[in-house]
């Protein structure tokens, strides 16, 4: 079943109205047919079950049929804070990570980043990744539309960091498992959560030692590198998101 986003002034108490680009792709695109039914979300918590009434010349009119709380949304708000990747990498990153439940995304540049964005590229940039967000929202029939914000220096994005309730720094230099299993299982549901990862070439010492000293805890996650591309995927993966978890990872590209 297709699904949709819209603002909330489109919702009223018994139709909805598809407004800009997805006017067209309903028509010309999927061929949806009147009765045919879809999903919207509002991006405010509610989720629709709805037919298609009509089809006019700028808007598509929605029958609601059933109302419901959206549960595709993690009980806690995850950021990913990701060290801008070289070529395209970052896109992957961006649509898996929404389809994993990330609430937001933030690009940062780091010391050992290759990619240098300025303004301009750098909106441009942003703005590619949005779309991409909203594709990967639609396509796994999201809550919310997470977005990815504008490109935040490391110690912009630390401040960002610093009003989240835990932050955990797994570093390759880091010992004792035991110690990183307790504190990921000690967060609790609905505290809220960030996920650092460096660039290919790693974070950078003092990266690591700013972290800390805005109460970061440093972990292990053990003996493995993981690309920059992988580690962010990797840990939503495998960490019990029902818990909530905070992470600023080193990671390399492993040749």
């Amino acid at each position: 079943m297709q699904h949709f986003f819209v603002d909330a002034s489109q919702v009223s108490e018994e139709t909805i109205r598809i407004e800009g680009s997805d006017v067209n792709h309903m028509k010309n695109v999927l061929r949806m047919r009147i009765g045919e039914e879809v999903t919207v979300s509002d991006g405010q918590g509610k989720e629709y079950l709805c037919q298609v009434r009509d089809f006019e010349e700028e808007q598509v009119q929605l029958k609601i049929v059933e109302t419901k709380a959206s549960d595709a949304e993690l009980p806690s708000k995850i950021y990913l804070f990701q060290g801008l990747p070289k070529q395209e990498k970052m896109e992957l990153i961006v649509q898996k990570c929404v389809e994993l439940g990330i609430y937001a995304v933030v690009p940062v540049s780091m010391k050992r980043c290759v990619v240098k964005l300025d303004a301009k590229k750098g909106a441009k940039k942003v703005e590619r990744w949005n779309t991409i967000a909203a594709s990967a929202a639609k396509q796994s029939g999201r809550g919310i539309v997470p977005e990815v914000t504008s490109v935040k220096t490391y110690k912009e994005a630390l401040e960002m960091a610093k009003d989240l309730d835990v932050v955990l720094v797994p570093y390759e230099c880091a010992e004792g498992m035991d110690h990183t299993k307790g504190l990921i299982q000690s967060i609790k549901p609905g505290q809220s959560v960030g996920i650092f990862i460096g660039p290919e070439g790693g974070f950078d010492p003092d990266e690591i030692a700013l972290a800390c000293e805005m109460g970061g805890q440093v972990i292990t996650l053990g003996k493995r590198i993981l690309r920059t591309e992988t580690a962010g995927l990797a840990l939503l993966s495998v960490t019990d998101v029902s818990t909530g978890a905070s992470y600023i990872l080193n990671c390399k590209d492993i040749y």
